[in-house]
């Protein structure tokens, strides 16, 4: 258990991202316009509304769950900020694994999740928040190494992915999920997966097409991560924030 004092930081820690408001970035956002937050909280609106669950708009991936008026999709992760070097790797490692799955897209931001995607209603949004805030806030830096290339499909194995596993970090990131699970229970939701395989994804495809990638195209991938020069240095990861986005609201947690 973390027995450091709480630390109390001051709303304005709570970004609402630079850089998202530049359209359209990774996640399900797709060719999507992105409206802005509601100005106050009268009634219970929801700056999502415009959303159709037309699949052609993103990628012909499909929702979760249905998207319904005044629900925010809520995600709780550490945000990894790719360096060039990092970006050369994933080149090499898409363009080998699209010999075997041509539709394979890379990531456009990579993180490493510490909840499922859940949803929040509106008003819970600020409670939320605090109550993550209060928990998070005696944790410390630290490092794990992610190095490990595995292949992983979504519940509904309607989307593949590609990932570098952790393979050093384990337990701190455990400790974090359990205190993320306390948030999530508070407010009646499902909590992270047991045993999770804590990950960073690189690339995606629609359908479940991890039968091609798991075996000899996984061992190519893993040889162009122990033969990468930088694999080494980029690889081992020190978390310095973790980030709460609920629907177009980002939430910033610095680790101490």
């Amino acid at each position: 258990a973390m027995s450091a004092a709480l630390v109390g930081y001051s709303s304005s820690e709570e970004e609402q991202d630079q850089e998202e408001k530049g359209g359209s970035r990774g996640g399900g956002a797709a060719g999507r316009p992105r409206l802005p937050a509601p100005a106050g909280l009268p009634g219970d609106p929801d700056p999502e509304e415009a959303v159709s669950d037309d699949s052609s708009r993103h990628g012909g991936r499909v929702r979760g769950f249905p998207h319904e008026r005044g629900n925010w999709a809520t995600h709780v992760y550490l945000p990894y900020m790719a360096q060039e070097e990092f970006l050369e790797l994933l080149e090499l490692l898409v363009s080998r694994a699209r010999t075997y799955v041509p539709s394979l897209a890379a990531m456009e931001e990579f993180h490493l999740s510490l909840s499922q995607c859940v949803v929040l209603r509106y008003h819970w949004i600020e409670p939320f928040v605090r109550s993550l805030r209060e928990r998070l806030a005696a944790f410390h830096r630290f490092f794990c190494v992610a190095d490990q290339v595995k292949v992983y499909t979504n519940e509904h194995k309607t989307r593949t992915f590609i990932g570098l596993e952790v393979s050093a970090g384990h337990f701190q990131l455990l400790e974090l999920v359990s205190e993320v699970d306390g948030v999530l229970e508070e407010f009646d939701l499902p909590t992270f997966y047991k045993d999770p395989s804590f990950h960073i994804s690189l690339a995606w495809c629609v359908g479940d097409l991890s039968g091609r990638l798991e075996g000899q195209c996984l061992r190519e991938l893993q040889d162009i991560v122990d033969g990468f020069e930088e694999s080494a240095f980029l690889l081992r990861i020190q978390w310095e924030q973790i980030r709460c986005k609920s629907g177009n609201k980002y939430f910033s947690f610095p680790l101490r």
